[in-house]
């Protein structure tokens, strides 16, 4: 999230973050979110006797805020169908693994022990079925031999904080659009896949580059 606000003020996108909306009133995001005098709602769910309570109060805060997109950022609760199907096309999820592999959760420690010499991290559409919306844009991620999941799940993060600014640009852009196949299109911007290399000695420190592209990025 941060990185999202980042990009659009330091690049003068013509955009605006209406709201950030989260589940954990704790969440540093929600109080940095308020140091940047954006507007916050915190909808938790210990404060409803029911899900379809929970469900009903997110929803009428996000209709209140009519964005043009949702952009879902570590929100670790699974959407109701119908919340989904409303904002179908208009929202947008960032998932740490190279989809379709690893879906759900705790996908660092299941890329190690797949042994999988790439990982990643995968933004798409979100649909009601989990982790399985269309594909905008990945990034590949480099698996070490001594790997932790600490450590790679640091740096598939780092990953995170280029790809997904860059499908946000591409979307206020108005490039991204789904096709009669259901898969995605960006225009002008071709391949969408991205590679982080780190060396042992520096693992923490990536190098990214776009496939097609030889801009990279140092992380």
């Amino acid at each position: 999230m941060r990185a999202i606000v980042h990009r659009i003020r330091q690049q003068n996108l013509n955009a605006e973050v209406v709201a950030v909306v989260s589940s954990d009133p704790d969440a540093p995001g929600v109080a940095w979110a308020r140091e940047q005098d954006l507007t916050t709602h915190v909808v938790a769910p210990a404060a409803f006797s029911t899900r379809r309570q929970w469900d009903t109060a997110l929803a009428d805060v996000v209709a209140r805020e009519q964005p043009d997109y949702i952009l879902l950022a570590g929100f670790m609760r699974v959407l109701a169908p119908g919340f989904v199907e409303q904002y179908a096309g208009r929202m947008l999820n960032i998932h740490p693994s190279l989809l379709p592999a690893f879906p759900g959760l705790r996908t660092h420690e299941q890329a190690l022990a797949a042994g999988v010499q790439w990982h990643g991290c995968t933004v798409h559409f979100v649909t009601p079925d989990l982790d399985s919306g269309p594909i905008v844009a990945q990034v590949a991620v480099f698996v070490h031999p001594d790997d932790t999941a600490r450590r790679l799940a640091d740096r598939v993060q780092l990953a995170e904080h280029r790809l997904y600014p860059d499908v946000v640009t591409w979307l206020v852009q108005g490039r991204v659009s789904l096709n009669k196949g259901g898969r995605v299109d960006v225009a002008g911007v071709a391949p969408r896949a991205y590679v982080a290399l780190s060396s042992s000695e520096s693992p923490a420190q990536l190098k990214i580059l776009r496939a097609g592209n030889e801009s990279s990025t140092q992380v």
